[in-house]
């Protein structure tokens, strides 16, 4: 049984007025100030003007943990800005799976989108901000990316199509940039949207693939997933033999495709690395991997053989890659359905109302 101490109590019901969430999206408000207050922090001033639910729970944990505080980590400090930001926002935001060790699993060096390398409280287009990269899901596991500030704002809410056509607005109008992005860097964060977003099976295997995905992101199309475990096989010594022994679960009509395919990715590698010589290091090794997908003619050949599988197909030879370990050791099937839980699809990625709070008189 636990008994508070008397005066601590008074103390409580002095500081704070009588208050009641009055929908779920308060009460996870109130939540919100009430973990700020548990890592004595202060909510950012919009937060807390009169009668908000991050302004009564944050007085509330105040009043209840005084100094006996946890320290605030970085990821803690990410953590509780995206919930903010999701409640403020009116946005789902899963929290079982996205915590303060996920977000520092999903750190990175260097943006994705621009490859400039992240920085911290910088104030410039390079700090690192964890994004939502489909914007028709909420702040859920799967969904979610370290990027720059830059590629964030060029971002906003652009899904594949709109960031594609950028990408091709600047490559006919030879202009340099486009809300602060180049072409390339366009065409990369289109490919990055693409992972999220379901697409037709040949949509998905025409998009060159301009970027590997980023840590615990996940691929919804099998094409593409496919795509970007082949290549990644090419980093690792053992790639090329586990891939030609592959050859035994391509269906018989395509082998010969994906035999052409292969020798064409091992070409392409033993360039690289006569290029990057013994100096390379993992991020130098991803980005020209990253690159090889400006050639036409491998898109071709890839094109060539994708197109004769459907998704199940490439299921199936995701599979049999996962058991021996192409890729690396962290790539893992998931139906759909687990795969976008806690998403709010069906929402579009919200989650309800906009939040208030409702005095208790």
């Amino acid at each position: 049984m636990l008994k508070s101490d008397d005066r601590t109590a008074d103390l409580f019901h002095d500081t704070l007025p009588a208050v009641r969430p009055a929908s779920p999206a308060e009460a996870t408000g109130f939540e919100i100030g009430w973990d700020h207050a548990h890592h004595r922090l202060t909510p950012p001033a919009p937060a807390l003007g009169s009668d908000t639910a991050v302004r009564q729970g944050w007085q509330a944990g105040s009043a209840v943990f005084g100094t006996r505080t946890l320290k605030p980590t970085p990821a803690v400090r990410d953590w509780l800005t995206l919930r903010l930001q999701a409640w403020q926002s009116g946005l789902a935001f899963e929290s079982v799976q996205v915590t303060p060790h996920f977000l520092t699993q999903i750190e990175a060096r260097v943006c994705p989108v621009t490859r400039s390398a992240l920085t911290r409280a910088s104030e410039t287009g390079n700090d690192a901000v964890v994004e939502r990269v489909s914007p028709h899901a909420g702040y859920a596991a799967g969904n979610l990316a370290s990027v720059s500030e830059r590629a964030r704002q060029a971002k906003a809410e652009l899904g594949v199509a709109q960031a594609l056509a950028n990408a091709q607005r600047l490559e006919r109008s030879g202009l340099d940039t486009l809300d602060g992005l180049d072409s390339a860097q366009w065409q990369r964060l289109a490919v990055l949207i693409s992972f999220v977003t379901p697409l037709p099976h040949a949509e998905a295997a025409r998009l060159p693939l301009a970027v590997l995905p980023p840590n615990r992101l996940r691929l919804l199309n099998p094409v593409q997933a496919l795509q970007a475990v082949l290549t990644l096989a090419f980093g690792a010594s053992h790639g090329a033999p586990a891939l030609r022994a592959l050859i035994g679960h391509v269906p018989v009509a395509a082998r010969h495709d994906y035999q052409v395919l292969v020798l064409t990715l091992q070409a392409r590698r033993l360039a690289i690395g006569l290029r990057l010589g013994s100096h390379d290091d993992a991020l130098d090794l991803r980005h020209a991997l990253e690159d090889l997908w400006d050639d036409a003619a491998l898109n071709r050949r890839w094109q060539r053989f994708a197109l004769q599988l459907d998704e199940a197909g490439c299921e199936r030879l995701l599979r049999a890659a996962a058991r021996r370990g192409l890729g690396g050791k962290g790539w893992q099937w998931l139906p759909q359905a687990a795969a976008t839980e806690g998403w709010a699809i069906a929402s579009e990625g919200r989650s309800g109302p906009k939040s208030g709070w409702a005095a208790c008189h």
